[in-house]
């Protein structure tokens, strides 16, 4: 697999219909529920440098579960 190829066609997010970056774009979601999207979709197919896959997963899971944080402490600062 070249460079070219990781940037525009990732393994990892090509597998689906609808690329998620499509999903996202053609929706006009906001970034923190964008980034949800994407390390969502991506859990359990992309693997990071020093982790096996099930440690992979578990990272892109927990990066979702931290772009909901984020929006909720956004929405308690602003409204209670």
């Amino acid at each position: 697999m070249t460079v070219e190829d990781l940037i525009k066609d990732p393994a990892h997010y090509t597998r689906w219909a609808i690329e998620p970056i499509t999903f996202i774009m053609e929706n006009s979601f906001a970034f923190w529920r964008g980034n949800v999207i994407k390390y969502v979709s991506r859990a359990g197919s992309k693997a990071y440098d020093g982790q096996t896959m099930a440690q992979s997963e578990i990272t892109d899971l927990r990066k979702a579960i931290r772009y909901c944080e984020i929006r909720i402490e956004e929405i308690e600062r602003t409204t209670l």
